[in-house]
């Protein structure tokens, strides 16, 4: 891992010298994708576990994704992406996956992930191995591209061009008692009445088995509908965005009905593995999406 104070604009000359080879990914190094001309930004897209897809990141983004989830565990100082730990290997790193083609595309994209486009992309990080020890790492290599990433401030947010967000093994106290961070904390729905800062916890994920029934099958019960709206309108009121995961992802009628429901219901980012049958479900069925492409 590189120190604190080489910039992200070296690290990228770096990058741009080597190519990696991550055997046990089966990936391609990360290329850019394509200009904002040829993709929409769609607000809800999240792909779960993206470093599986066969060129990560740069897949995401060829369909127009503005969310994306990779799995980190700290072996030998690097930050390897991985969901398992037998899966890991040397230089199959956040940074090399991630950050430095993020960079590189920050850079050709006169400062946005997609050319014109305002937003900020989530990467949402999910620690596999010990919260703390991770987390530290990832904080220095997350403030290695401080003109890329959104930073916190004791309390106020500069939002730059991605937003990280932490998952998975969060240590909560070493986050909160931080003056400057360069992510936020993923909370569940147990915290939405926690008081907790949308500065501090600007997302709430968890599992969808966990708290509904219904899983497309058939018309969605009134209570469990009401519920849903409710847990939304509850995070949104104290600033927070919401995500499900274990939702259907199999193509056909029970996936599509349960993210016409997510989407009716105002969740932020819909799960899924399938990049190009939520693109088309997006663009085709989500009125937020239909009057931006207006």
């Amino acid at each position: 891992m590189q120190p604190p104070h080489v910039s992200y604009l070296g690290r990228v000359a770096a990058a741009l010298g080597v190519v990696t080879t991550v055997m046990a990914l089966a990936v391609a190094p990360a290329a850019a994708a394509p200009p904002a001309s040829d993709v929409e930004p769609l607000a809800r897209a999240h792909a779960h576990n993206d470093y599986e897809h066969t060129r990560p990141l740069a897949d995401a983004l060829s369909f127009g994704f503005t969310s994306v989830e990779a799995d980190v565990w700290l072996v030998d100082g690097e930050l390897r992406v991985a969901h398992d730990l037998e899966d890991t290997r040397p230089g199959g790193t956040l940074q090399a996956l991630y950050l430095d083609p993020l960079a590189e595309r920050f850079a050709h994209n006169g400062g946005s992930v997609y050319r014109g486009w305002d937003g900020s992309l989530q990467l949402l990080i999910d620690i596999k191995s010990d919260g703390p020890a991770t987390y530290a790492a990832l904080d220095e290599a997350l403030s290695a591209y401080p003109q890329l990433m959104t930073r916190w401030t004791d309390g106020t947010i500069k939002e730059r061009a991605v937003t990280a967000v932490i998952s998975g093994n969060r240590p909560l106290a070493e986050m909160a008692a931080q003056r400057t961070r360069f992510a936020g904390y993923d909370g569940r729905l147990s915290d939405l009445h926690s008081g907790r800062p949308a500065t501090l916890m600007p997302l709430v994920s968890d599992n969808w088995t966990k708290h509904f029934t219904w899983t497309g099958a058939g018309p969605m019960p009134a209570a469990e509908r009401e519920k849903l709206r409710s847990i939304v309108t509850t995070a949104h009121a104290n600033g927070y965005r919401v995500r499900f995961w274990a939702t259907p992802d199999r193509p056909g009628e029970a996936r599509e009905a349960l993210w016409t429901e997510l989407v009716a219901a105002g969740v932020d980012h819909i799960n899924t593995d399938d990049l190009a049958g939520l693109q088309e479900f997006l663009l085709a069925a989500d009125p937020d999406e239909q009057a931006a492409a207006a």
